[in-house]
């Protein structure tokens, strides 16, 4: 049986549900994060729980539960769920009030709900080892990208547009032609002088965990980095392409838009990052 988490109590996860009138439902006036799981332990912990703090206080909704207390459900729903490798999913909104746009003049308790799942480490390497293709779409997002809510319809848009041009991801492209990120990833690109190339961390993408363990990696083997936009032509003709992400770790990319990237095969320099990575966690 599977198990989900609400609100203090594990139930079914077929019984698990909130309230009609719960702000993350009806607003999205809710945060959320993602941890991956390697043999029963959450990858890069830290910076997801620091991550999630900074969005619950951009959003001004209070933290429900303190970090201890959160590891040690996450550590009960896996333990319930059977679950070594996989990932976490947890969600905290304002919480149940009438419906109105602006903060509920009463303070209510935020809801909190985590899941997990399996996943298939075997095929994502298999995925790696080949690359995967991503098209690029117009960014259609709010200006507040930094915070990881769950107001994601656009970039749900970017990620149906890539599979149905039989692509994997989309890469968003600004009003100034230059690429931010990808629907629920970070993107990279290696110059043909060997420089890394990475949207800054401003308000316009999220500051991906994944992306901040990849600066680490790369400076310890001396690669220089570039923290600035780049057009889609600029990523066309790189040398290599990948992108980063909580599930997906470093995962190469060899065609964007039908342009294939060097050779159409994933980069070395990409597969190094992978294993450092990977070989850290």
């Amino acid at each position: 049986m599977r198990f989900a988490y609400v609100n203090g109590r594990f139930l079914p996860h077929g019984e698990a549900s909130i309230h009609v009138e719960d702000r993350g439902f009806q607003f999205a006036d809710a945060v959320y994060e993602v941890w991956s799981v390697r043999e029963g332990k959450l990858m890069d912990a830290d910076g997801h729980f620091d991550r999630l703090e900074r969005s619950l206080g951009e959003l001004r909704i209070p933290t429900p539960r303190s970090r201890a207390a959160l590891e040690h459900i996450i550590g009960e729903l896996l333990r319930r769920n059977r679950i070594r490798n996989g990932l976490v999913y947890l969600q905290i909104s304002r919480g149940q009030a009438r419906r109105d746009h602006a903060f509920p003049k009463q303070a209510v308790q935020p809801t909190i709900v985590l899941t997990c799942k399996r996943l298939d480490h075997a095929a994502a390497e298999a995925r790696a080892e080949r690359g995967i293709a991503v098209v690029t779409v117009p960014d259609q997002r709010w200006a507040r990208c930094d915070i990881k809510t769950v107001n994601l319809l656009p970039n749900v848009l970017a990620k149906q547009a890539a599979h149905e041009a039989g692509a994997v991801e989309a890469w968003q492209v600004d009003r100034d032609g230059r690429i931010t990120e990808g629907s629920s990833t970070n993107a990279w690109i290696v110059t043909k002088a060997g420089k890394l190339v990475t949207r800054q961390a401003d308000h316009g993408i999220l500051h991906g965990i994944t992306r901040a363990r990849i600066f680490k990696c790369a400076q310890d083997v001396g690669l220089e980095i570039e923290e600035r936009g780049f057009t889609p032509q600029e990523a066309y003709e790189a040398r290599e392409a990948f992108l980063t992400s909580a599930t997906s770790f470093v995962t190469p990319v060899v065609s964007i838009d039908n342009h294939s990237i060097a050779n159409g095969e994933p980069g070395l320099l990409t597969l190094s990052l992978r294993e450092a990575y990977l070989g850290e966690a």
